[in-house]
């Protein structure tokens, strides 16, 4: 008796190193997966702030809770099941939809920088009028909407990251991975957006340290806000042209692929040759963004040019 509760014990000590095992295996896989996202990240960040800009103090954190439960729900129940039957029953579209992703990440870059080298650069979100909510539920759905697309671009980068792994552990880690990013991406969110806040509470303190430190924080979140929003810019670049860079290998044309291979070796590989990998990422993104928001252009003044004749 005493023997087979040995035998037990050892047993049920082995599965739990196993289990600690897999959990630890699922960890470092989700955070490699998390890495590799990190660019659609970051514009995930800087993006989503606006949507709550002219609302009140008190709405604010509310917002974002919404947005974020919106976006949990995205991941969750619409991208997650759609991009494991793709990885498990047609693995070879992975590729081309991540390139079309990444190919509208160039674009958005692109747009961007031609808005403001052009003068052209607008507010995307009309102010928010106290109270209003119908004006509230249309910001929290365009933010729920533009959340879908950079969201389904990091579960497939994610899933592109582990689809070696077991259908069970595939979906664990994306589960892990959209819990863990979306925690991320509106805790920092809501960070930012109360930052003023933090900062006009601590200029009302007695501490002449804490007044300073306040006058700081409030003076010093639109810079971070237009500095979140070019590194959400550069970040789309690098991110959408590394997905083409790599893409376009795996489907076999390796030219461009072994060329920016090359050029990290020459400079010893490592940092240097991360940065100069980013680099050329960078400038794919730009050339290939800049050609669609082209072409978006000229489709838009010709369907312009061709409402103006019936107008009249």
């Amino acid at each position: 008796m005493a023997g087979g509760l040995v035998a037990l014990l050892d047993d049920i000590a082995v599965l739990a190193k196993l289990a600690a095992a897999s959990i630890d295996d699922v960890g470092a896989a989700a955070g490699r997966a998390s890495v590799k996202a990190a660019g659609v990240v970051v514009d995930d960040t800087a993006v989503t702030p606006r949507y709550v800009q002219g609302f009140t103090a008190d709405r604010e954190l509310p917002i974002i809770k919404r947005i974020a439960l919106g976006s949990l729900r995205n991941k969750l129940l619409v991208i997650l099941p759609a991009a494991l039957l793709l990885s498990q029953f047609v693995p070879w579209l992975l590729t081309p939809i991540l390139m079309l992703g990444g190919t509208y990440l160039c674009y958005e870059g692109a747009e961007k920088i031609w808005e403001k080298v052009s003068g052209h650069e607008h507010e995307q979100t009309p102010a928010a009028v106290d109270g209003d909510a119908d004006h509230e539920k249309t910001m929290v759905s365009g933010a729920i909407r533009t959340d879908f697309i950079l969201s389904a671009e990091i579960m497939v980068i994610a899933l592109n990251e582990v689809d070696d792994e077991p259908f069970v552990s595939r979906a664990v880690i994306l589960v892990v991975v959209a819990i863990a990013i979306t925690l991320l991406v509106y805790g920092v969110v809501a960070l930012i957006v109360k930052m003023d806040d933090i900062g006009l509470a601590m200029t009302r303190r007695e501490s002449g340290g804490a007044q300073a430190v306040g006058r700081g924080l409030v003076a010093g979140m639109p810079k971070l806000l237009a500095f979140l929003s070019t590194v959400g810019i550069v970040a789309m670049l690098w991110v959408g042209g590394h997905i083409l860079l790599v893409g376009v290998d795996e489907l076999g044309w390796h030219g461009l692929y072994d060329l920016v291979h090359h050029w990290e070796e020459g400079v010893g590989g490592g940092a240097l040759g991360w940065v100069v990998n980013t680099a050329a990422s960078a400038v794919i993104g730009l050339l290939v963004g800049g050609i669609v928001v082209a072409v978006v252009t000229a489709v838009k003044k010709a369907r312009s040019g061709d409402e103006a004749p019936a107008a009249h």
